[in-house]
């Protein structure tokens, strides 16, 4: 609430009370807004986020006490434009033009930067804002937040180091088996033919890999199918029965893109891996059905396996791969599991948001 709100409101409270609006009035005006004034910087002091203000123009014009605590800068020196010499050379333009864009336009504002410490460190910082309006829809004062994120961003950059790591092995496990099968195919030219076949197996699980393994925002794949029966083919690709008409998909094809096609690749993957060993996809007589239907906001999509291995039940422990399909269904793609453990095969029934996989035109990525 800026300051003419506040005074305003002081001046009803102060008529409410029967006072005249003269000089007592505007007396008792001035201190309903000094104790509201008093009021909000407590409840900005106690909180743990930098706290800011600014003027509709974006002048700032107030921080709390954790923000001169994390910068150690003096008071009021970071007042009007000063506070972006704070944040880091290389984040400075991308935050001016985040910040004059909402300025511009009244939307919410959000930024990830880099913001000096007393210590002289950069640290890694998320900046948020939200306009406050008067009776009008005028905005009269933003009203912003700082978020120390360092700690958080070091572990997910450690984890995607990791997984990139990882993710190179075992490509370059695929590429030497590839190599060991090539060569045995050289020396034995009859065994040219099986040899092709299975290196387009072994080169289709590697692209299986780069979609379902763990990625941070820069490192998902750019290239993906636009839709859940071209990614689903491309994951499905190395394993033979797809081509024998063993392993099938109908049904409806809602398009995805780079979000949704990680999960889908990781419980898809699983589910295939399980098969292969255990399920339909064990047997030269199994097959399996993916049937895909979409019903308003919702998408349904079975995983049907028969005239495989006879199913005497469910296991007795769940491994950590059913947990991670379980918690790609319901965390990322915001649905539901069901699995049922047939005599003829499992089956397993899930229920995914159609919002989840693709994003609304003009969203952010």
């Amino acid at each position: 609430m800026s300051e003419l709100d506040f005074l305003a409101q002081a001046f009803k409270v102060t008529r409410a009370n029967g006072a005249d609006d003269g000089e007592n009035g505007v007396v008792d005006a001035r201190d309903t807004l000094q104790r509201m004034n008093s009021a909000f910087r407590i409840l900005t002091d106690a909180m743990p986020q930098m706290v800011w203000s600014t003027l509709p123009d974006g002048y700032h014009d107030y921080y709390n006490a954790r923000w001169y605590e994390f910068t150690g800068v003096p008071a009021g020196s970071t007042d009007g434009e000063g506070w972006n010499g704070m944040f880091h050379p290389d984040d400075q333009d991308h935050a001016w033009s985040i910040w004059r864009h909402s300025l511009a336009t009244g939307e919410p504002y959000e930024v990830n930067y880099r913001l000096r410490h007393h210590s002289g460190e950069y640290r890694w910082t998320l900046g948020r804002a939200l306009p406050l309006r008067n009776a009008k829809g005028e905005i009269v004062r933003w009203i912003g937040t700082c978020t120390d994120i360092h700690q958080s961003k070091m572990i997910a950059e450690e984890n995607e180091v990791l997984s990139r790591e990882l993710s190179h092995r075992i490509k370059n496990i695929f590429a030497v088996i590839n190599g060991l099968i090539g060569m045995s195919a050289r020396q034995n030219p009859e065994m040219r033919p099986m040899a092709s076949e299975l290196q387009d197996r072994i080169a289709a699980l590697g692209r299986a890999h780069e979609f379902a393994r763990p990625h941070s925002e820069q490192s998902r794949p750019v290239t993906i199918e636009s839709s859940l029966s071209g990614l689903l083919t491309e994951i499905l690709a190395a394993y033979p029965a797809l081509g024998e008409g063993r392993l099938t998909i109908r049904g409806d094809d809602p398009e995805i893109d780079d979000r949704s096609a990680t999960p889908i690749a990781l419980v898809f993957h699983e589910l295939a891996t399980n098969s292969a060993k255990y399920g339909a996809l064990s047997s030269v007589t199994g097959s399996v059905a993916i049937q895909v239907a979409q019903e308003d906001d919702m998408v349904s999509i079975s995983w049907i396996e028969t005239d495989g291995p006879t199913v005497a039940g469910g296991p007795e422990a769940t491994g950590f791969g059913t947990r991670l399909v379980q918690l790609a269904i319901t965390q990322q793609l915001a649905g539901s599991i069901e699995r049922h453990w047939l005599p003829q095969g499992l089956r397993v029934d899930m229920r995914v948001s159609a919002g989840r996989l693709k994003r609304a035109e003009g969203a952010p990525v």
